[in-house]
């Protein structure tokens, strides 16, 4: 009985907009060329939407406080975002991408991923298609893109940063496992900081070291995302690219090494209000509601959730709502918790939200549309 055909790997790009709030600047403004510029406003409550490359070398980065920036690199050119401008330019990016396959999945306004298994442009090979765009952005925008080719959406967002600014990095099927092998674990979606402890005591520092673990004795150590992790190290990843699909939330959760109690956990709530606000900034859609999720040690799930008058305007504001609704819980406080998440949902297109009179109050009295900040 003949065996049906094995499908052909899917060639997925991954592009990424390098510096892309700076860059439009910088393109706009031709003395903020060479120059360290920071898209941020000023104030005590701002945090940094992008930063050039030249502010980045003083060690400035996306979602820092625009304070700790300033320290950073006093000589800095503090521009105020202008979000319908970047939308202006995403726009054309994504009529770039449409050229050359209709499977383009956006993440925010300055990345997508592109399914070219079945590419429209007539271009030999993925590697080409992703030349072209590289260079149609350069030539109808003037900026520049960074872009990753690979198998699947997992390898490609990883190989996308590997030859950062305006570079690009193909990993082939046939280069899987030897890629994969010498990278830290950290590099793997969904291995923070308490993940890489808990491997680190296992003896597991590489992805080539967790490709050594079978299914079995990862999923006893971290149930479902054990089986996570072990495609990962493999190298598999089946998600679909899927075009004009809207983000509905987003969130962050931490497993401890050791259940606490429910007035211990503000440090990683604040940390993971971090993660969800950076998660959150990666599209131009606005969250209305924040949920904190707990997990006790018994693996009694609970979530809470809060939904403002306004959507929060900042980490600190996140963290602070999601902090406020531990007091919800209603479990006696001798109890201990082994997980703890904090999200955002409720997400509307941003001029939803304005139509309906939503917006930001920014530091100083100025007003801007009502956007999470993309940090790129």
């Amino acid at each position: 009985m003949d065996m049906p055909p094995t499908p052909a790997p899917r060639k997925i790009i991954h592009v990424d907009m390098d510096a892309f709030y700076a860059s439009v600047e910088q393109r706009d403004d031709p003395a903020l060329r060479g120059r360290p510029v920071v898209v941020a406003w000023r104030g005590a409550r701002s945090v940094v939407c992008a930063a050039s490359y030249e502010a980045r070398r003083f060690g400035v980065r996306s979602a820092m406080p625009a304070l700790r920036a300033e320290r950073l690199c006093p000589q800095a050119v503090f521009v105020p975002p202008d979000f319908a401008r970047y939308k202006a330019v995403s726009r054309q990016l994504r009529q770039i991408m449409l050229a050359h396959t209709d499977l383009v999945e956006p993440l925010s306004l300055d990345e997508a991923y592109l399914d070219v298994t079945a590419s429209r442009s007539g271009l030999p090979s993925a590697t080409a298609v992703a030349e072209a765009i590289r260079a149609q952005i350069r030539e109808q925008t003037a900026l520049t893109a960074s872009a990753g080719v690979a198998p699947n959406k997992f390898l490609a967002k990883i190989a996308s940063d590997w030859n950062k600014p305006d570079g690009q990095f193909v990993i082939r099927p046939s280069q899987v496992e030897r890629f994969l092998t010498p990278l830290p674990v950290g590099r793997i979606p969904g291995v923070g900081r308490v993940m890489q402890a808990r491997l680190h005591a296992l003896g597991i520092a590489t992805v080539g070291d967790l490709r050594s673990l079978p299914l079995e004795a990862l999923r006893q150590q971290f149930g479902s995302f054990g089986a996570a992790l072990y495609r990962r190290a493999r190298g598999i990843d089946e998600r679909p690219v899927e075009p004009d699909q809207p983000v509905q939330s987003v969130s962050s959760e931490d497993t401890f090494a050791q259940d606490l109690p429910l007035a211990a956990l503000e440090p990683a709530i604040r940390a993971l209000a971090g993660n969800t606000w950076r998660a959150a900034g990666k599209t131009a859609r606005v969250a209305r509601t924040v949920v904190l999720k707990l997990k006790t040690a018994q693996f009694r799930i609970l979530t809470r959730s809060h939904t403002p008058d306004h959507p929060p305007a900042s980490e600190a504001e996140l963290a602070a709502l999601a902090l406020a609704l531990r007091a919800r819980v209603g479990l006696p406080d001798d109890t201990c918790y082994r997980l703890v998440g904090v999200g955002l949902a409720g997400f509307r297109d941003a001029d939803e939200s304005v139509a309906q009179g939503e917006l930001f109050a920014p530091p100083d009295g100025q007003q801007t549309l009502a956007y999470l900040p993309t940090f790129d």
